[in-house]
């Protein structure tokens, strides 16, 4: 059996579904455009240049989340499918998707973006297992605004996978081959431990990185 690991943002989807998220909360006017609008660019900014740190960055958007309550999320967070995200499942995705699973393999999303953000879109694209930043919830599963555990994001990504696997009895080695799409160099702690990786829709690090090793280039769309 193989493993196909998947990045989300710009990977799968031509967005960033975590700046497009606080963009939405701007847009409805659940949150202060001008103070919390200029803070999610500066973030999505560092993220970006690479210089984001993640948990700084997931404890302003879980704390944005902790504001309200889960119906009011939830309620949010359909509205947000229907908007924005369902109009970015795009069948270039669907079909890498479906290559896949048709082969048998075992899908997995690996995302740094939080699990409340992610969760729904992982299974609009029939994707069961999902890898992402969780947020810390009380007794009553409500979202405290801290971060559960460590980032998923850059070697985040190498602990959480490892992690998953081993609460299944397994390990990267068990798998004939392992493929890793992502767009960012930000990646390329987990890209580089894994026997395929493909650079896909890559930002211009992880190009230059990629054609330097011989990576596979996979432009699923432009955007």
């Amino acid at each position: 059996m193989n493993l196909a690991l998947f990045d989300l943002d710009h990977t799968l989807l031509p967005l960033d579904s975590d700046h497009e998220w606080g963009e939405f909360l701007c847009r409805i006017g659940a949150v202060d455009v001008n103070i919390f609008g200029g803070q999610n660019n500066e973030f999505f900014r560092q993220y970006q240049a690479g210089t984001l740190d993640p948990v700084e960055y997931l404890e302003f958007s879980l704390g944005t989340l902790a504001r309200f309550s889960n119906s009011q999320l939830d309620a949010w967070h359909a509205q947000f499918m229907q908007e924005v995200i369902s109009p970015a499942l795009l069948p270039a995705a669907r079909a890498l998707l479906k290559k896949h699973r048709d082969a048998g393999d075992l899908l997995a999303i690996v995302t740094a973006t939080n699990q409340f953000v992610t969760a729904p879109i992982a299974r609009a694209l029939d994707v069961e297992h999902l890898i992402a930043a969780m947020p810390q919830r009380d007794a009553d599963g409500t979202i405290t605004g801290k971060l559960l555990g460590v980032p998923t994001s850059g070697p985040g990504k190498v602990i959480h996978t490892r992690d998953w696997l081993a609460g299944m009895g397994k390990t990267l080695a068990d798998f004939d081959k392992v493929y890793f799409y992502s767009d960012s160099h930000n990646d390329l702690p987990l890209m580089s431990i894994v026997t395929d990786p493909v650079a896909t829709n890559p930002n211009t690090k992880l190009e230059a990185h990629a054609n330097a090793h011989g990576w596979p280039i996979l432009r699923l769309f432009h955007d």
